[in-house]
């Protein structure tokens, strides 16, 4: 292992393992303060506000997936000197999100029309313009991702959070209304935009290389589609609940989703930073990856069941509570979308395997049968039970048919499921004795306060037992502890969108 270019005594575990570490702080850092922010915002404005908002955050997400036509993330991936292809890379993503912006402001008032919130056009215009802005972070942020330097991206998000929701609130308690988010949300970009480029290892203008676009654009349409798939699936509800009932019953199911979305915006994110890193290293060796893929998805699960179970158990205390009364309809949507955000958590972690093999197209086969699966099963799920029909209509979907098709397609590439599947079985019972704990509770505690914090207490007390067995699953510091990179992988740290819609607003963590 001597004579190499990297540190001999830095394998693979450790690199991770540090790259998770400071990508959760991250994380809970910026959560946390969006949490603050979001109770705030949620006492300033309406849930029709909300609404109005959800319409144009739809569009924007859509398009960010689509808006560098995934050639950010064959930057990172890239084997060879990453200067190669920056120039090239940085071109077509100004490009493509420049055209996509412009689309996107000629179809406002139809889309909104569509979606039942007329109101939204105005927003829809102003929050887009983010797309052009994304196009430009695309670069610096895909440098700093793949050479692991998660402390820089800590410094640009913790900007953008800081920009975005001091322009929002203030907005907001200006009486701004939907306009207040889409402000922040523009603010915050380009912001994190400016310290991204600042603190990426070196300048990038555009340029153009004809021979490797061509390559550039092969590699990352495939996943840009899988992407627009994904976030397709995600926002499906959002387009049928707004189209069928307004903006006020979706600004009650934003709300539910947003609660919903903690785990995945928390655990998930921090650790899709660093998941790929590692699953790229292993493709050669089915065994190794079989296993890093079970752990990772127990780990995760371990940290997620007790959020999920403690959400849906308490629902209507937490947002009657923590955000005030007119919210606390939406509780009957979170019942059934925080087991839905535990799903979530799990596919994802699958979602980042197939990237890792290069299965692209596995994605979007199941991405589109989820698609289609999904629109008609939430418009009938609205139609007869409003929200709660299409929380629940969402969650049978993506239990029913698309985790066992997942599952069967991990398994169909040579990825063993039985272990990963095993190491479940820990956090789903001590889920089910949270479960049971919250019914004791309910039954015998009627103020909210003291019901979340004595179910939370109670919640964690059956459950941490029962996993704590788990943190021998924690990634290895020891060398020898770590699996060996199969011949002629190369490592690769994964790709996250660039600038996150909304970053740091409530509205916005939940897609």
């Amino acid at each position: 292992m001597s004579g190499g270019t990297t540190d001999p005594a830095q394998g693979v575990g450790s690199r991770v393992g540090r790259g998770a570490a400071w990508s959760l702080l991250n994380t809970v850092v910026l959560k946390l303060g969006s949490f603050a922010a979001g109770v705030v915002l949620a006492r300033l404005l309406a849930p029709e506000d909300y609404g109005v908002y959800a319409v144009a955050l739809v569009v924007l997400t859509l398009l960010h997936a689509f808006n560098e036509l995934g050639v950010s993330l064959a930057l990172v991936q890239w084997p060879d000197d990453e200067r190669r292809i920056a120039p090239t890379v940085m071109t077509i993503a100004l490009t493509s999100s420049t055209v996509l912006y412009l689309l996107a402001y000629a179809g406002a008032p139809a889309l909104s029309d569509v979606m039942g919130a007329p109101d939204a056009t105005p927003v829809l215009r102003l929050l887009c313009l983010a797309v052009i802005v994304d196009g430009v972070a695309a670069v610096p942020v895909g440098l700093l991702t793949r050479h692991f330097l998660h402390v820089r991206r800590l410094v640009g998000d913790v900007a953008s959070f800081t920009a975005s929701t001091t322009v929002t609130i203030g907005l907001a308690a200006s009486g701004a209304g939907p306009l207040s988010f889409a402000w922040g949300t523009l603010a915050g970009s380009v912001l994190a935009t400016v310290v991204f480029t600042a603190l990426a290892p070196f300048r990038v203008r555009p340029g153009w290389d004809r021979a490797l676009a061509p390559r550039l654009l092969r590699f990352g349409l495939p996943l840009a589609g899988a992407s627009l798939l994904v976030l397709s699936v995600v926002n499906a509800d959002n387009l049928v609940v707004g189209a069928l009932t307004g903006p006020a019953a979706l600004g009650l199911y934003l709300m539910a989703f947003n609660q919903s979305s903690w785990p995945l915006n928390v655990f998930g994110e921090a650790a899709r930073r660093v998941a790929l890193a590692g699953f790229s290293r292993l493709t050669g060796n089915p065994d190794a990856l079989s296993r890093a893929f079970a752990r990772g998805l127990g780990l995760l699960m371990a940290v997620t069941v007790p959020v999920c179970a403690l959400l849906a158990c308490y629902a209507d205390s937490l947002l009657r509570f923590v955000y005030g009364a007119p919210w606390a309809p939406a509780a009957q949507a979170l019942v059934f979308l925080a087991p839905l955000g535990l799903v979530r958590v799990g596919l994802f972690v699958v979602y980042d395997l197939f990237v890792a093999l290069d299965r692209s197209r596995v994605l979007l086969k199941v991405q589109g049968l989820w698609l289609v699966l999904m629109v008609p099963a939430l418009a009938a799920g609205t139609a007869i039970g409003g929200i709660r029909g299409a929380a629940i209509a969402h969650l049978l979907v993506a239990v029913l048919v698309i985790a066992p098709v997942f599952l069967r397609a991990v398994a169909t590439h040579g990825i063993a499921v039985g272990p990963a599947l095993r190491s479940c079985l820990r956090p789903a019972l001590g889920g089910l004795l949270i479960v049971a704990t919250a019914l004791l509770v309910r039954a015998a505690v009627d103020e909210d306060l003291p019901r979340l914090l004595l179910g939370g207490l109670l919640g964690l007390a059956v459950h941490l037992p029962v996993v704590w067995p788990m943190r021998t699953l924690l990634p290895g510091r020891s060398p020898a502890e770590e699996p060996t990179p199969a011949p002629g992988t190369t490592a690769l740290p994964t790709a996250v969108p660039s600038v996150p819609p909304a970053a740091g607003l409530p509205a916005g963590e939940m897609r």
